[in-house]
């Protein structure tokens, strides 16, 4: 399973670093030729490729000469850990075997074909293994393999960080850790210093082993979650399959998991870690909390306060600096406190420049939102902001995000609502890659995309309901043609999610059903005939309910 651009959905961009993948998908049909390009990452199907064998050799661990990928290179030879015995973490990389059934967001009563991927992890301490989450994600089984083994293990999901694109794994069996290497977790690294990833990419079914440097640090969009995280550059390829595999230093520490690249006609070996800090909040999270709760957000948007005269028309002096408020979510816990327009001056003691960034290692600086990646959810923290030439101090609690049309389901199954023949759906941005395919965030209707980007949920329950399809029957003569139109109202009432349009539906006592729907069209249907068509079109359509098992709760 292979993965597509690093962009965050609301802000397309040209050129996009991609997912790494989970390496060769193991189907019964295969092609000859590797794909150019790699897949959706909210869809991804699986990868038909053939299997091909390196020519290249290294050290094995028994000392002899074994197979590695010919289009990746040996490490560096003043790297004293090179491959074989003096490099004993070498044996905490394990490959990760995962059959997918992905819901089906178009026909959310179905799931799509199950397929089989591989892909690359490694064992820490307590009897766990970390990998990526698009590795595992819509999971029917994991298998775990460790190096130089015949057997598979299955192993268990404790936990998957959709933002971060990590997953928690461990397996229950003793006989698996008997005898095992554990990588430890190192520092953040530096520019300029050496990693050496190792993994199981597409090519071959042993161990392969490539390095390169520290090439860049900054806040990534990561492709899976479409979140802006901490992320490393390294000058090396992360093939399909190193999704997951750990980066090590030169004394042996994993600084970073292999999670996407670069994938562009203009550039080449480009790839991207996610570093030990964000495993660390990834690891402390769940340590904490017993299950992932997430990175929290500021809930603001902002601009930059480089003009001169914008910064002396609110006041600033020319010692201060800062980043304007342009709107605040009203489900973010701050929505009371700071107000648009707003010259936020620090963040918990940390100035902020007119370009939105703070000091960072090595005289670098970087975005302001590496601050609040790095508290937890419900965090309290200091903000410091400008308004009417003041200089006010609040202290907020941290949360995660509520987003009017998520970016993510985090592994749930869709939600649908039937009757008279029309389906009802919660937007989501699965559903709209399911509906217009992996370019859904230019390819869909104008009113959706301007929902995408620009609209904020008023409320946590909040969501974007939407006339998905027309099941044609009698009934629904003449509206067969709707589709993906927003509902507004339902018998002048408005819509909230999709539970509560279910429920006025279900309780409805009135004689017609009368649904209202953007672009000013109106539904209108006969309580009773609709109800009692439902039925039979259900039947005719082999569709067994008509609502999901989440809003009959």
């Amino acid at each position: 399973m292979v993965r597509e651009k690093r962009k965050s959905v609301p802000k397309p961009r040209n050129v996009a670093p991609e997912s790494a993948g989970d390496g060769d998908a193991l189907t019964a049909v295969e092609e000859e030729a590797v794909l150019p390009e790699l897949a959706e990452t909210t869809t991804s199907e699986p990868s038909t490729r053939r299997r091909g064998r390196g020519l290249g050799r290294g050290r094995g661990r028994d000392g002899r000469t074994k197979k590695v990928d010919a289009e990746e290179e040996l490490v560096d030879v003043n790297v004293t850990f090179a491959v074989g015995e003096a490099a004993p973490w070498m044996h905490a990389v394990v490959k990760v075997y995962c059959v997918h059934t992905e819901p089906n967001f178009s026909l959310p009563w179905q799931r799509k074909r199950q397929y089989r991927t591989s892909s690359s992890g490694f064992i820490i301490g307590g009897k766990r293994v970390l990998t990526t989450a698009h590795s595992v994600e819509h999971h029917t089984q994991v298998k775990l393999k460790q190096r130089g083994s015949d057997t598979k293990f299955l192993a268990t999901v404790l936990a998957i960080g959709i933002e971060c694109d990590i997953a928690l794994l461990t397996v229950n069996d003793d006989e698996f850790w008997e005898e095992i290497a554990i990588a430890d977790l190192g520092e953040l690294p530096a520019l300029q210093d050496a990693v050496t990833v190792v993994g199981y990419p597409i090519g071959g079914d042993t161990i392969s082993v490539t390095s390169g440097v520290v090439s860049r640090m900054e806040i990534l969009s990561y492709a899976h979650g479409s979140t802006e995280l901490l992320g490393l550059q390294i000058d090396a390829a992360i093939n399909s399959g190193y999704s997951g595999a750990p980066a090590f230093n030169k004394i042996g520490k994993c600084v970073g998991i292999a999670f996407q690249s670069l994938k562009h006609e203009d550039v080449e070996n480009i790839g991207y870690l996610i570093p030990t800090p964000v495993i660390k909040h990834f690891l402390e999270d769940y340590k904490k909390n017993g299950a992932y709760t997430g990175f929290p957000a500021l809930g603001i948007e902002w601009q930059k306060m480089e003009n001169p005269d914008h910064r002396m028309s609110v006041g600033m002096k020319s010692n201060q600096k800062g980043i304007r408020i342009r709107r605040v979510e009203p489900t973010a816990s701050e929505y009371n406190l700071l107000k648009p327009s707003d010259v936020i001056l620090s963040f918990d003691g940390v100035d902020i420049s007119n370009d939105g960034t703070v000091p960072f290692m090595d005289g670098e600086r970087i975005g302001f939102s590496y601050l609040i990646s790095q508290k937890f959810t419900g965090d309290d923290a200091t903000v410091k902001v400008l308004r009417d030439s003041k200089t006010l101090e609040f202290n907020i609690k941290l949360d995660t995000l509520k987003k009017l049309i998520p970016a993510h389901t985090k592994g749930k199954p869709p939600s649908y609502y039937i009757v008279g023949g029309f389906v009802f759906s919660a937007v989501s941005v699965p559903y709209l890659c399911s509906e217009y395919g992996k370019d859904c965030e230019s390819d869909s209707p104008v009113k959706l995309l301007d929902k995408l980007l620009y609209a904020m949920a008023q409320s946590v329950d909040e969501q974007l309901v939407v006339v998905s399809q027309v099941l044609v029957d009698d009934i629904n003569t003449g509206y067969e043609d709707i589709v993906n139109t927003q509902v507004i109202a339902f018998n002048g009432k408005p819509v909230e999610n999709l539970k509560n349009l279910a429920n006025m539906v279900e309780t409805c006592e009135e004689k017609y059903l009368k649904f209202e729907l953007d672009y000013d069209l109106v539904v209108v249907l006969q309580t009773k005939t609709a109800k009692a068509a439902t039925s039979d079109i259900l039947a005719t359509h082999r569709i067994p309910a008509a609502m999901s098992d989440d809003l009959k709760a």
